[in-house]
């Protein structure tokens, strides 16, 4: 089973780049899209009714802050949209899809660029991060996929020592990743299987990929990591500046 995330930055600018025509060509079982910027009423019949795949969206209340969606060629038991916390349902920031043995989410966090929007990306972390405490309660497995807007460690950017004090590699938002992936014992499928550096996700059209960072993830419920069995970057067609990535699971 593959399953797919991708940052569409904007799923009409995808659709132009040719997100379209690579879903409607792919082998993907499932594909996590964020960061929409259209409302749901408002997509285009061709990217709602796309042969082979149900989509299922949930968008911002301001169009500008987000919104996530996943296709699925298997029909989910049930998709539930938000997590129950007014500010980040607001702004469309996670969809879960429920299938027999597990759940797939699709999660966009805040991007910030000033002090007031740090505050609401370390406002975001906590309502998520209890949400995943509760998660490891739970008799079923999860896997996240999404853009965190976090480059964990120094493998995860280039020319690291230059933001140390830069939203995405702050010291907190790598500690909160610490505790993801370490005492909540949640698992980054991605570092299963590759442990190389300048494996970056995110990176502008005209700069080098070694000069980019790893936003994108997919983190996984530890019972899930024995069936990771491939995971790699997918960098054409380039669709967005973020990349997809997509992990293959051996559920069979």
């Amino acid at each position: 089973m593959k399953i797919v995330t991708i940052n569409v930055n904007g799923l009409i600018n995808a659709a132009d780049r040719g997100f379209l025509h690579w879903l409607e060509h792919s082998d993907v079982d499932v594909v996590c899209i964020q960061d929409l910027r259209i409302k749901e009423k408002d997509i285009p019949e061709s990217l709602l009714e796309v042969p082979g795949y149900f989509g299922f969206f949930f968008d911002a209340d301001d169009p500008e802050m987000g919104g996530v969606g996943i296709y699925t060629r298997e029909m989910p038991k049930a998709i539930i949209r938000g997590l129950g916390v007014p500010q980040v349902d607001m702004e469309g920031r996670f969809l879960q899809a429920d299938f027999d043995r597990f759940s797939v989410c699709s999660v966009l966090f805040p991007r910030a660029t000033d002090e007031d929007e740090q505050e609401l990306k370390f406002q975001f972390m906590d309502a998520f991060g209890n949400h995943l405490k509760k998660t490891r309660r739970k008799r079923r497995e999860f896997i996240f996929a999404g853009t965190f807007h976090i480059a964990h460690r120094t493998i995860d950017l280039g020319n690291w020592q230059e933001y140390q004090r830069t939203s995405g590699f702050l010291p907190e938002e790598r500690a909160w990743m610490d505790q993801m992936l370490g005492p909540m014992g949640y698992i980054d499928a991605f570092r299963l299987i590759n442990r190389k550096d300048r494996q970056h996700t995110w990176w502008p059209y005209d700069e080098a990929q070694r000069n980019g960072q790893r936003l994108d993830y997919q983190i996984l419920t530890p019972n899930l990591a024995d069936y990771v069995f491939d995971a790699r970057i997918i960098t054409e067609p380039r669709i967005s500046p973020h990349c997809m990535v997509e992990v293959e699971y051996d559920f069979d």
